[in-house]
């Protein structure tokens, strides 16, 4: 159960409509945290946000593209009046997949800008009056991705992987100050975006996690930082962390191929 002492009394969460964002909501809102939410499509903010207010919290919702120019600043006027004690940044997506040498550079760039740039803003933004207060968590949603390059998502990978190594930093920085900072790292999870993408559930041997299963897990363990990886997932994040490289990368790449029903 999270501490709403530690963490409340509101907890924004960007990406917070559907998927493990929609399981974080239901979550927190069960505790008695008000809610945040932040998302691209309105509908399924909407029926989240009418979820969560049935267990009695308030919710304020933003519909907001984090690529746009003024999203940051709707973001900091929407919340100006709270008390934030618990950020979660599970936004990032890969919204770009292009062999990098003969891809768009821009849309590349857009990847970057979703996964590393809104990531920061909104780390300091909410994490600078954690910090003042003495109190406070930061998830930051992580992947596997983030452990091995990838062909056609090299981007995305290296962005994840400099999630990863950002959330160590922010964790030692923090820790001081008495705010919890935790990289949930996931892998293949059940989730809207995911089944989107083309992902084959049913490929034998795969381990796919129920989304509200991780979100639970990552509340569970905010205090566990700074690297979390979730869903019965250790074991393949510390072998794809290892040497030699080109061994690793090659495997994993076989799998994705599997994945999306590729040779």
């Amino acid at each position: 159960m999270i501490d709403k002492d530690k963490y409340g009394p509101w907890a924004v969460i960007a990406g917070g409509s559907e998927g493990v964002g929609a399981g974080f909501a239901e979550e927190l809102a069960e505790t008695g945290l008000n809610l945040v939410l932040l998302a691209r499509k309105p509908g399924p903010l909407e029926e989240t946000a009418a979820k969560a207010r049935a267990h009695g919290v308030e919710v304020r919702t933003l519909a907001v593209d984090l690529l746009a120019a003024d999203a940051v600043e709707r973001i900091r006027e929407t919340t100006a009046d709270l008390e934030v004690g618990l950020l979660i940044f599970n936004a990032g997506a890969n919204t770009y997949g292009h062999e990098f040498v003969t891809g768009d550079l821009d849309a590349c760039r857009k990847v970057l800008t979703l996964n590393i740039d809104r990531q920061l803003e909104l780390s300091q933004i909410f994490g600078a009056p954690m910090r003042e207060r003495g109190r406070g968590g930061i998830i930051l949603l992580g992947s596997l991705a983030g452990f091995v390059g990838a062909e056609h998502m090299s981007i995305y990978a290296a962005a994840k992987a400099f999630s990863r190594v950002f959330a160590e930093g922010l964790w030692l920085e923090m820790a001081e100050q008495g705010v919890d900072v935790l990289e949930l790292v996931l892998g293949v999870t059940r989730t809207p975006a995911m089944e989107r993408a083309g992902l084959d559930f049913d490929l034998p041997g795969l381990n796919a996690s129920d989304p509200y299963a991780v979100a639970r897990e990552g509340l569970e363990h905010l205090a566990d930082g700074p690297i979390w990886v979730a869903g019965g997932n250790y074991e393949l994040a510390a072998r794809r962390a290892g040497f030699p490289r080109a061994e690793i990368v090659r495997a994993a790449s076989a799998e994705a191929r599997a994945m999306m029903g590729r040779r």
